[in-house]
C-alpha cells in the first residue's frame, strides 16, 4: 500500500533513503552494519570497545556515503565479526551496569535486577501488528510495543505498557526476527520499536537484527531521554528516529514526567539523531 506521501517531492526529499529502502534500492543500515568488519573481542573492557565502535562508526558512514553516492560498494559475505555484533558485544556489559538511558541506575540486568524502567534481561513484548495510526509516511508500520519505560509521565496514552499493568509475552531473539519477517511480508514499511520505550530493550533489538533477513529500514520511537552511549549504538542501526521533544527548559519534566535534565538530554539526542540518520 502507498499513500500520496510517496509521492510527495518534499517528503521524498527528507526522507530520501527510507524511501529508498522500502522501494528496495539501498540496504537498511542494519543490513550494512552486519557486512561492515570489526575487530575486537569480548573480553575487552567496554571503554576499549567503545573506542573502537567509534573507529567504526566513521567508516561506516563513510561507506554508506559510497552506497548513496552510487559507487555500489559490494555487500557479499559475512566478516567474522561485524559492526553489528560489535555493538551487540557493547551492549551486553551495559547490561551488566544497565546505562542505556539517561538515569544509569546501574543495576546488573544479566541476573534480572530491576531499575527505574522495569526491565530485566528478557525482552517482554505487549503487542506486534501492523499499525496505520502513525505519521502517514509510515504506514502502513510494523510495530513492536515492548514493556517499561524511562520516565513516568502523567499524561502517558501507553501507561498499561509503560508501567506494567499488562501481562507481557518473552521472545528469544530468533522469535522477534521471525516476527520482524512476518511483518515484512504483511506488507509492512519499516519495523517501528516502540513502547512503552525501546530503550532498555536497545541490546535485545541489536540481537534480534542480527538474524533478520529482508531488507527493511528501522523506526526508533523514543521518549529521547537515552544516553550518549545509546546515542552511538543507534548510529548504523536505526534508519529514521522518531523522537519526542515533550518538554523545553524549565522543571515541567520533573513535575510531570519525573524526569532530570530532559531538555538538554533530547537536545542532545536530537541532534546526534540529525548526524546519524
Amino acid at each position: 500500500m502507498r499513500t500520496k506521501t510517496f509521492s510527495d517531492a518534499l517528503v521524498r526529499k527528507s526522507l530520501a533513503r527510507y524511501f529508498a529502502i522500502v522501494e528496495k534500492e539501498k540496504p537498511a543500515k542494519f543490513q550494512i552494519a552486519k557486512k561492515a568488519a570489526a575487530d575486537f573481542t569480548e573480553q575487552e573492557p567496554l571503554e576499549t570497545l567503545l573506542t573502537q565502535h567509534a573507529w567504526c562508526t566513521k567508516e561506516y558512514y563513510a561507506f554508506e556515503r559510497q552506497l548513496d553516492g552510487g559507487k555500489k560498494p559490494v555487500l557479499t559475505g559475512s566478516p567474522k565479526k561485524s559492526y553489528l555484533d560489535l555493538k551487540i558485544a557493547i551492549a551486553s556489559k551495559m547490561l551488566e551496569h544497565c546505562s542505556f538511558c539517561s538515569r544509569r541506575c546501574g543495576v546488573n540486568r544479566l541476573i534480572d535486577q530491576l531499575g527505574y524502567c522495569g526491565c530485566g534481561n528478557n525482552v517482554a513484548v505487549s503487542s506486534i501488528f501492523a499499525h496505520t495510526g502513525e505519521e502517514p509516511e509510515l504506514v502502513p508500520s510494523g510495530t513492536i510495543f515492548t514493556m517499561g519505560c524511562t520516565i513516568r509521565c502523567l499524561h502517558c496514552q501507553n501507561w498499561t505498557i509503560s508501567q506494567w499493568q499488562e501481562a507481557p509475552v518473552s521472545y528469544s531473539p530468533q522469535e522477534l526476527a521471525r516476527e520482524v519477517e512476518n511483518l515484512h511480508m504483511a506488507g509492512c514499511h519499516n519495523i517501528n520499536l516502540v513502547g512503552g520505550e525501546p530503550t532498555p530493550w536497545l541490546k535485545h533489538w541489536l540481537d534480534t537484527f542480527r538474524y533478520v533477513d529482508v531488507n527493511i529500514p528501522v523506526i526508533w520511537n523514543s521518549n529521547s531521554y537515552y544516553s550518549p552511549e545509546t546515542a552511538e549504538l543507534l548510529a548504523g542501526f536505526a534508519d529514521v528516529y522518531l523522537l519526542d521533544f515533550k518538554y523545553g527548559p524549565g522543571n515541567c519534566a520533573e513535575r510531570l514526567s519525573d524526569t532530570l535534565n530532559y531538555w538538554q538530554v533530547a537536545t542532545y539526542n536530537l541532534l546526534k539523531a540529525k548526524q546519524y540518520s
